[in-house]
């Protein structure tokens, strides 16, 4: 009894430490600019499933697609044992899905081991790609000592947890078959079983393994689930309502500003009422508030992966800009604006911005508005769309657009081109054949 009551204990205060840590999350999130993406449900469902769910982006690198499956899948299903688990922390029973299940219940543990091994071996192996061959992906400015470590944490984490599930599962087996107290005959262990003559054959100390194995893992479990929120790996809860929202305009198509359009309408149509003014807003964004709720999502959902920056033609010429580190400094901005609420309320200025604090210029400027890295992301994030409206902030509120951009926009106004050419002089290159 003693047992239920601090497993109760623990799941409670889990639960609600994950659900506070989640809620500054969201409340962080809506901070952002309102933004309609609820139109076309039946598509967003169709786009989440296939790469959110079918994972159908990371195919492009054949070997990281195979081994994230395994911990996906893995970590997903291996932790539907979890609710059996649960059930018997709070009733102090053992496997009490054995007799309802029969020998569905074996195949389904055996097959949990399974998936428990490919863990393993995908987990060291992903170590071994940071660690040992050291990626170039995984590098960068914006890779500091706490993101590489985090990802570290995450793969030893995951190891432990099915280690220690596959010796629990071990110690069962034998406990099982020495007919040991309540151990009854329930499921079949193809892996664990392998590890059995590792262990004592003791009723006494195989009962010890067993049960520190199993608080183990469930408080592992539980641990790991109040650390998401303070990790990349936030994305296994993030990346599906994240895909559902994704942009399904075509990827280039940037977005306009009602109330310049209404301007431009009047201008050029006098008859054209625009809509009765509301108070003036920012042009493009200055900070994390003038950003929408689905670029703050984006960057709460950001897996660090560098697939967007392994594929960027400005960072590979040698420019500044990094797509992973403009949507680590949204999410680092975000989260430094909501611990400023929580300590000093939601007027608090800081006096410091997204833009010049955590991006500079200079890599705004070096994105070519090519969209390689919204492809890449497995997840469907748009870092052109937090550029863009920097940019647009640069050039609207400041006019400190870059010299070859403000004669650009000299010759369109004056010559109804990018060039220095009149209208009048623009088909003369005819009569220079």
């Amino acid at each position: 009894m003693i047992a239920q009551i601090i497993f109760l204990i623990i799941l409670a205060a889990a639960v609600f430490l994950f659900s506070k840590n989640a809620g500054k999350i969201r409340r962080n999130i809506l901070l952002g600019k309102a933004l309609n993406r609820s139109d076309h449900p039946g598509e967003r469902w169709k786009i989440m499933a296939k790469v959110a769910l079918g994972q159908s982006k990371m195919i492009k690198r054949p070997l990281a697609a195979v081994m994230h499956i395994f911990i996906y899948v893995g970590f997903v299903i291996i932790n539907l044992e979890v609710l059996e688990i649960m059930i018997d922390g709070l009733f102090g029973s053992h496997r009490i899905f054995s007799k309802p299940l029969g020998s569905l219940y074996g195949l389904l543990i055996g097959s949990f081991e399974v998936l428990a091994l490919l863990v393993l071996v995908s987990c060291i192996t992903f170590l071994a790609r940071r660690n040992i061959a050291k990626l170039k992906r995984f590098s960068g400015v914006e890779m500091t000592t706490w993101p590489k470590s985090d990802a570290n944490y995450i793969l030893f984490i995951e190891i432990l947890l099915m280690t220690a599930f596959l010796t629990m599962n071990a110690a069962d087996y034998k406990l099982q078959a020495l007919h040991f107290g309540h151990y009854i005959k329930a499921g079949d262990f193809p892996i664990s079983s392998m590890l059995a003559p590792l262990l004592p054959s003791s009723g006494e100390s195989l009962e010890m393994i067993e049960r520190s194995c199993w608080w183990f893992h469930i408080v592992g479990i539980l641990a790991f689930l109040n650390y998401l929120p303070y990790s990349k790996h936030f994305h296994i809860i993030m990346a599906f309502p994240n895909v559902y929202y994704s942009k399904l305009t075509p990827k280039g198509k940037f977005t306009n500003m009602e109330s310049v359009t209404n301007e431009v309408k009047a201008m050029l149509d006098p008859s054209f009422t625009p809509p009765e003014a509301t108070e003036p807003g920012r042009f493009g964004a200055k900070d994390v508030t003038d950003l929408t709720w689905k670029n703050l999502m984006d960057a709460y959902t950001c897996t660090e992966c560098g697939r967007c920056t392994s594929v960027c033609p400005a960072n590979i010429t040698g420019k500044l800009l990094s797509p992973r580190k403009i949507m680590m400094d949204t999410r680092d901005r975000i989260t430094e604006v909501g611990n400023n609420i929580d300590k000093h309320g939601k007027d608090y200025n800081d006096n410091k911005t997204l833009l010049d604090n955590y991006i500079s210029r200079e890599e705004l400027w070096a994105c070519t508005t090519c969209n390689a890295c919204a492809e890449a992301c497995p997840v469907n994030i748009d870092p052109v769309n937090i550029i863009m409206e920097m940019r647009r902030y640069i050039v609207m509120e400041e006019s400190q657009a870059p010299a070859s951009l403000n004669n650009m926009f000299g010759n369109v106004e004056n010559n109804g081109a990018p060039w220095k050419y009149s209208s009048a002089d623009r088909f003369n290159w005819v009569d220079q054949q």
